[in-house]
């Protein structure tokens, strides 16, 4: 604003605008959400079947393991932080590890399921009522969701609620692991904790994003495509 020139009261579109969250362009959205499932999922998942191939899946395990701590440890050196998503798996896969390569039991092979949701349900829910609810994280560097300018109590709420919502799927799974962990065989443990897993997975998602679409519409807030 020029010195000396009354400071007009910004016009509807100007506050809405201020008001916005925004996301990158397609393209762009597409590339930050692959580059974070790539450094997360895809380069421990690439070291594992790299070293099983050549020397088993305990080799495979370690390499998964290490490929996964040196990325967040590159990522703590370059950025200053590492990504919610990455401490995530991080976590899992150190767990899962030490489970597998700890004794060749079955059951403690099986314990890793319902342990790495645990752990899950642990992680979301210590953040939940907290300044930095793990779902607002994951949503910044996902798909780099970028919120308003100014904090916004509404959204924040949003963003807590859903993470408890998060924090209770994950619990459910674990409740739910550990009694077909006890009731059924290995092999229809595997398959109907994998269906299990994959139903709460997609559900939660369509629930949270519906829940994200209602909340934006009664806080007034839109969702629009960053500027070019």
């Amino acid at each position: 604003m020029a010195l000396g020139t009354a400071p007009s009261a910004p016009g509807p579109a100007s506050s809405r605008r201020a008001g916005d969250l925004e996301v990158p362009r397609p393209l762009r959205l597409l590339l930050t959400a692959a580059w974070s499932l790539t450094e997360s999922i895809g380069l421990p998942a690439a070291a594992y079947l790299a070293a099983a191939g050549l020397d088993g899946r305990d080799a495979g395990l370690i390499a998964g393991l290490a490929a996964i701590w040196l990325t967040a440890i590159i990522r703590k050196a370059v950025t200053g932080s590492v990504p919610g998503l990455l401490v995530i798996s991080a976590v899992v896969l150190t767990l899962q590890t030490a489970v597998v390569l700890a004794t060749g039991e079955l059951w403690l092979f099986l314990l890793q399921f319902p342990l790495a949701n645990l752990c899950l349900c642990v992680l979301f829910a210590r953040t939940a009522s907290g300044p930095r609810p793990l779902i607002a994280q994951l949503a910044a560097e996902v798909i780099a969701l970028r919120q308003p300018a100014t904090h916004h109590p509404g959204l924040h709420r949003f963003f807590q609620a859903a993470t408890w919502l998060w924090a209770a799927i994950f619990l459910l799974l674990t409740a739910g692991l550990a009694v077909l962990m006890e009731t059924e065989p290995a092999s229809v443990f595997l398959m109907l904790s994998t269906a299990a897993t994959i139903a709460l997975v997609v559900a939660g998602t369509a629930v949270s994003a519906l829940w994200f679409r209602s909340a934006l519409r009664r806080l007034g807030l839109r969702l629009r495509f960053a500027p070019a």
